[in-house]
């Protein structure tokens, strides 16, 4: 199973106060639930800085992964950038 880091900034209107986040996160979250069952979500980070969330996910197949990111975009007012990511210990045996 591959490895994703899904990095998250929320548009300026996702939400009207801080504590409607919570909503919007459970509703973003049980979407991708029942749309992308091939999707296992590792661990997720609030973050300060360029993106607001770092969601660390696991996919067989890459296709899960383009739809999850784009149910974060359109049902979570965010913008996406999804990186694949290798475990330092297999990047340098391939090396």
């Amino acid at each position: 199973m591959a490895t994703y880091v899904i990095l998250s900034r929320f548009s300026p209107g996702a939400f009207a106060e801080p504590k409607d986040f919570g909503k919007l996160a459970d509703a973003v979250s049980a979407r991708i639930k029942k749309d992308c069952k091939g999707v296992t979500w590792k661990q997720s980070f609030a973050t300060l800085g360029r993106f607001d969330v770092v969601d660390i996910v696991e996919a067989d197949d890459p296709k899960d992964i383009e739809r999850a990111a784009m149910i974060i975009r359109s049902h979570g007012h965010s913008i996406t950038e999804t990186l694949t990511a290798t475990p330092w210990t297999e990047f340098l045996a391939a090396l």
